[in-house]
Parts: structure tokens; C-alpha cells; sequence
């Protein structure tokens, strides 16, 4: 299988130049690409791939736009392809129309493909194709590289993320069976009665955040000082990315590594976030993140990941007895008696009980 490693590169002043000469020359021909792609549409023709691909072929060959021919010609390929992509998922409703880049979206990409083992780390570096060798922060062995996309992001580093052959092999777990109730208050509550405190990483840097913010919009726009303002404003964004994503990392991998079977919710995440009372805090807490780590974990150590039913009531049924009680709908009630059996419930730890039956009712059906 293949995978993404992600590691950050410190490229010297010429570098920086060419990467985003590069980034340039790519939203240019995807931009060039996407208006062919609309004029076609207009006119009742279907613009391709090969179309986008013959015009570039004839845009390198004008002396206009001799500055096509500096950059890695792999990558503007890979810009059209991409744009063929972009149409792809949207005639098959897996995404929107593509839309033109800016260059003042202060996140930018391209990516190029490795030909001849023209993309290899050697030492502390690693050869790209017109870069040559750039430092690297390597923190993992990779394997054979496929092809690598060059990040510039918002606060102003670069990244090389590199797709390369994976093996994972089986890891040997405990072999319990675990149900997972995520919430806003705690992360999650599971089906043994434990629970892990929402660490509430944005929640906690929004004194600093609004800090920064406010001396930003006081920068004249335009200017140098709002252009360095921005940049710690990323950089605060930054680090709550950071210290989320070690977060999920670590709970995903340490559940992964103690269970064989885990049990979670099938959660509509996208249409809880349109409550604009909680959407702050659901996407503060990112449960969707959280699930697609376990699952892309699950394939690759040879666990598996029960979803229970969205509208499952897990929360308003009694794990000992059954009975539902409609009253605890109320998201305010944490602690409830159940009418049938008169046994006591915390709702989160009776919701992870509720959901690891469902879930291994579900596969033994």
C-alpha cells in the first residue's frame, strides 16, 4: 500500500525563489486550463486531460511564455491532472465545481513525480527535481517514493510530503473489544467506564488568537507590518493544528494497539456543525479526524471498526435492561435512573456500553 510522510525542508534563498517561480507557473496553467475547460463547456464541447495538455504543449512554444520552460514540466502536467480530477469528483458529486487559485491564498502546492530516481533523500537532504538537494528534517526511514507535493503554507515554512510503499504488518493487540462515545465535555467515554478530558487546545490559545487578531486588523492592508502580523496569526492556527493532531495520533494509536474490535458512532459530522451553537466546539474537538485515523489504522494493523447507525439511541437506552428513556434526549441530563431496573447511568459511559452491543450485534448479523 502507499502512504503520505510528511517532513519539513529548509531550502536556501534561490530555492525558496524557484519553488514559488513554480507555484506561479502551476495556478497559471490550471487557471489557463479551467477557463479552456469552461469556454469548451459553453460551445457544447468536452475539454479533457488531452486538450489542457496539447495547450500547454503550444503555450511552452510561444515566446511569451518562455518562463514555462525554467520550471519542472512534471508538475504543470500534474496541475492539469489535477483539474481533470477536479471535474472528475464533480460530475460525481463527490466534490464542487473547481474554482481558479489565487496567489493570494497563502497556502500553496505542486506536486512532481519521481522519473530515474530523480527523487531520493541522501543524508540530511533530499534531491528534488530543478531544486537539487534541500535540507530535510527527516524523523523516519521511507521507502520507495512515488511522488512528492511541496507545501508552502501560511506561516511560512515549507514541507515536502512524500507518497511511498508501505508494508505495515499486523501489530498484536490485547484483543479486547471497546465501544467509543465521543462528546464535547470529555473526548470520549468508553464501554469500560473510562473517559479522556477534552484537551480544548483552541479553546485555551483564543486569548493569544484574538490577541493577534486584533493588532492584524489594525495593520494597513497592503503593508509589511500586516504581511509579518498575519504570519504570527498563522502560526498561533498553527500549533492548535499541531497539538490537535498529536492528540488524536496518540489516543487513536493507543486504542488501535489495546483492541482488536472497536465499536463508534456513524456521525453525520458536516450537518452537526451547522448548529451554530456547537459548531465551534464540534470542530474544535474534531471527532471526523479522529474517526478516519482509527480506520485507516485499522487496515493497516488488522483491527476492526464497527460503525453503529446515526440514529442509534445509545445515550436514551438503559444498558442493563433496555428500556428507553426518552428524557434523557436533553443533552443537560448526565447522570439518570432508569424507570425499568431503577439502575444508575452516566449517560457517556452507558451510551460506550450501548454502542459496543450494537456494534457486535452487528457483526455477528
Amino acid at each position: 500500500m502507499q502512504k503520505g510522510i510528511k517532513f519539513r525542508i529548509y531550502p536556501n534563498k534561490g530555492q525558496k525563489a524557484f519553488i514559488h517561480q513554480t507555484l506561479g507557473c502551476c495556478r497559471f496553467i490550471y487557471n489557463r486550463g479551467l477557463a479552456m475547460c469552461k469556454e469548451g463547456y459553453e460551445k457544447g464541447e468536452k475539454i479533457g486531460y488531452g486538450q489542457t495538455s496539447a495547450m500547454l504543449t503550444e503555450l511552452k512554444k510561444q515566446e511569451e511564455f518562455a518562463f514555462l520552460k525554467e520550471v519542472d514540466s512534471i508538475a504543470l502536467q500534474q496541475s492539469l491532472r489535477d483539474l481533470d480530477r477536479g471535474f472528475v469528483n464533480f460530475f460525481q458529486k463527490r466534490a464542487s465545481h473547481p474554482t481558479f487559485k489565487s496567489k493570494h491564498n497563502h497556502f500553496q502546492s505542486y506536486r512532481t513525480v519521481n522519473q530515474k530516481d530523480n527523487i531520493r533523500i541522501v543524508g540530511r537532504y533530499i534531491k528534488l527535481p530543478k531544486l537539487g538537494y534541500v535540507k530535510v528534517r527527516q524523523s523516519m526511514e521511507v521507502g520507495n517514493i512515488h511522488h512528492v507535493t511541496i507545501e508552502h503554507t501560511p506561516s511560512g515554512k515549507y514541507f515536502a510530503v512524500l507518497n511511498v510503499e508501505s508494508e505495515p504488518e499486523p501489530r498484536p493487540n490485547q484483543g479486547g473489544t471497546i465501544g467509543i462515545d465521543v462528546g464535547i465535555k470529555t473526548f470520549y467515554s468508553d464501554s469500560n467506564g473510562n473517559t479522556v478530558a477534552n484537551p480544548k487546545y483552541l479553546e485555551r490559545s483564543m486569548r493569544k488568537l484574538v490577541r493577534e487578531q486584533r493588532r492584524l486588523s489594525r495593520r494597513e492592508k497592503g503593508s509589511h507590518n500586516r504581511d509579518k502580523q498575519r504570519i504570527r496569526v498563522a502560526k498561533v492556527h498553527e500549533k492548535v493544528t499541531n497539538q490537535r493532531n498529536d492528540f488524536l495520533q496518540k489516543q487513536s494509536t493507543m486504542l488501535v494497539c489495546e483492541n482488536q474490535t472497536i465499536c463508534i458512532e456513524d456521525l453525520h459530522v458536516k450537518g452537526m456543525i451547522r448548529n451554530h451553537k456547537l459548531a465551534k466546539s464540534i470542530a474544535s474537538v474534531s471527532w471526523a479526524k479522529f474517526f478516519e485515523m482509527l480506520e485507516y489504522k485499522a487496515v493497516w494493523y488488522g483491527n476492526e471498526i464497527r460503525k453503529v447507525p446515526t440514529m442509534y439511541p445509545s445515550s436514551q437506552t438503559c444498558s442493563s435492561c433496555g428500556y428507553r428513556n426518552p428524557l434523557v434526549k436533553n443533552l443537560r441530563i448526565r447522570i439518570w435512573e432508569c424507570p425499568g431496573c431503577h439502575a444508575v447511568h452516566d449517560r457517556d459511559t452507558n451510551a460506550g456500553i450501548n454502542i459496543l452491543k450494537k456494534g457486535l450485534q452487528l457483526q455477528s448479523a
